[in-house]
């Protein structure tokens, strides 16, 4: 009992619960409104979403990741100067954001009217205020390796908006702009609660200093496009073939397997949570094997993990389909001529390279070398783009989409490794022994060291 307590409140469990219990509260309500709306208006739902998401990586990527970096290891008054600086940045670029998009609204109303993005166009200038303070808050937490009010947070979050989503699936129908004004009002609620219990740092703004300022900026010009192409990867798909002649529908059809993807990353999610906060901190205090070292046991343990999700996604993709959104996508669209569970299974190859392309990124911006993960995020951008537009518009096939996204995903995993290698003079080999080393310590764990004989045979093999 006290070994399954201690392995219950362990970092890496607790954000692997808060992912999972997210994932299948947002899986589930995508599942509902794929069997609940028409083809077109969930395709403008999708829209939305990938929208918002898209724009949040620019609102929260320029301090993000180095408020993550920079507080793992800080402390005080430098502390409290950090976070208010977040917040103060963070608020900046929301005013920003919302600006553009009301001024896009005003000069071009009859484009974006008959657009999919007019929902987005319309109410997400409100959401973006109303979600601020909460989602500063995830990433204080975040840094301060605070888990289990992150899972609290999240769950309100998506919980409500789950429940929203289930009584307009069994009740009352509701319209996709209510739908919208419910999802606004439950992200108001969140951040409500957030600044109630004082864990978003809002009214630190005023600490904010220049130094702290100029040092997340300074960190943040590159994560920002880090983070603006690691979103663009997953949803420059969507955007393309919904510009495209295939439209709304054919947005839609993709949009499932892109769910499923999302089962993939929930352990990717929650290990890269952890392992951030942990591999900045070693940087920061000039420990290079330490730094070394857990870069091996996340890629190495991710990698062995993720070959068993991807055999189940493969073989198991028609059941994946019916669950998400039933039996009218199993079957090949008469209308576009694509078939669902053959793309599923394409991305079910995607994900093995998952682990350490993310890893690598997740190294490079440890040891303060942003720029170059910047600069890797975009090569696989520009892969992508090119990749979408000959699959679109030469073979008018969702199928080669999914394939440029393997393509594009093995070039990201060059480029991560070579600049991660010139910086730590990595062993390849370690990744797999390292990983492997996980699951025999995790055994131990379970056991009471029964399998304690095998790590002394990987550690000398070494």
């Amino acid at each position: 009992m006290k070994i399954l307590k201690k392995i219950v409140r362990e970092d890496n469990f607790l954000s692997l619960t808060g992912n999972v219990v997210i994932a299948i509260l947002g899986i589930g309500g995508f599942a509902l409104l794929a069997r609940s709306l028409s083809l077109d208006v969930f395709g403008e739902w999708v829209l939305f979403i990938a929208a918002g998401s898209f724009v949040e990586m620019f609102r929260f990527g320029i301090t993000n990741t180095g408020l993550i970096r920079y507080l793992s290891g800080a402390d005080g008054s430098y502390r409290i100067k950090l976070i208010g600086s977040n917040a103060l940045i963070s608020l900046g670029a929301t005013v920003l954001v919302a600006l553009i998009l009301i001024a896009c609204k005003i000069l071009f109303p009859e484009a974006i009217t008959n657009s999919g993005y007019n929902m987005f166009f319309t109410w997400y200038p409100l959401l973006a205020f109303l979600n601020l303070p909460w989602n500063i808050a995830l990433v204080v937490l975040q840094a301060d390796r605070k888990y289990m009010q992150i899972l609290v947070l999240k769950a309100i979050n998506s919980g409500a908006f789950f429940l929203v989503i289930l009584f307009h699936f069994i009740a009352v129908t509701l319209s996709l702009s209510k739908l919208v004004i419910a999802l606004i009002i439950v992200n108001a609620a969140t951040s409500i609660i957030s600044m109630i219990l004082g864990w978003d740092g809002i009214l630190l703004i005023k600490k904010a200093s220049a130094e702290t300022n100029k040092e997340l900026l300074h960190f943040g010009k590159y994560t920002t496009f880090t983070l603006i192409g690691t979103n663009l990867l997953r949803s420059v798909d969507t955007l393309i073939i919904s510009l495209s002649p295939l439209g709304s529908a054919a947005v839609a059809l993709y949009s499932i397997p892109l769910k499923l993807t999302e089962l993939q990353q929930i352990p990717l999610r929650s290990f890269v949570a952890t392992a951030f906060p942990k591999m900045s901190k070693a940087s920061l205090l000039n420990q290079i094997d330490e730094v070394k070292s857990l870069f091996y046991v996340y890629s190495g343990a991710l990698t062995y993990l993720f070959v068993g999700i991807s055999i189940v996604t493969f073989v198991f993709a028609e059941f994946f389909v019916i669950v998400i959104s039933g039996h009218k996508y199993l079957v090949t669209d008469p209308v576009t001529g694509f078939n669902v569970v053959d793309i599923v299974r394409v991305f079910s190859i995607y994900g093995l390279l998952l682990p350490i392309d993310r890893m690598t990124g997740v190294g490079l911006d440890s040891i303060n070398r942003p720029k170059i993960n910047a600069i890797k995020v975009f090569v696989m951008l520009l892969a992508n783009v090119i990749g979408d537009l000959v699959a679109i518009f030469v073979f008018k096939s969702l199928i080669m989409v999914a394939i440029a996204s393997i393509l594009f995903t093995i070039v990201g995993i060059w480029m991560g490794m070579y600049f991660l290698d010139k910086e730590l003079s990595l062993s390849y080999k370690s990744i797999f022994t390292k990983g492997v080393l996980f699951y025999i310590s995790l055994l131990n764990k379970l056991t009471n060291n029964r399998y304690k004989r095998l790590v002394k045979i990987q550690n000398s093999s070494k």
